[in-house]
């Protein structure tokens, strides 16, 4: 199943929201905020975050591929999550 980036966005940011801030109804987040520069994931919660992209969307992501122009806001893992679909 291919998801479009908004179903990705949403179902990340809600992700982000339970497992990180155990509160989503008052958790805000727009598509282009940097997760390391404003502190809301730090290494561990990277980590964290690519399984759960990985178990959610049956994607792999390569040790090559684990970077902040992937990774680093709701905007860009989109972006990674649909280019990887359409390629495997």
């Amino acid at each position: 199943m291919e998801f479009s980036q908004e179903q990705v966005k949403n179902c990340v940011k809600d992700y982000i929201a339970k497992a990180f801030y155990f509160n989503s109804s008052t958790f805000s987040l727009s598509d282009e905020t940097s997760f390391i520069e404003n502190g809301i994931l730090d290494s561990t919660g990277v980590l964290e975050l690519i399984n759960f992209i990985q178990d959610q969307f049956k994607i792999k992501v390569t040790e090559s591929e684990i970077l902040p122009e992937n990774l680093d806001s709701l905007e860009k893992i989109a972006q990674y999550v649909t280019k990887k679909q359409t390629a495997s």
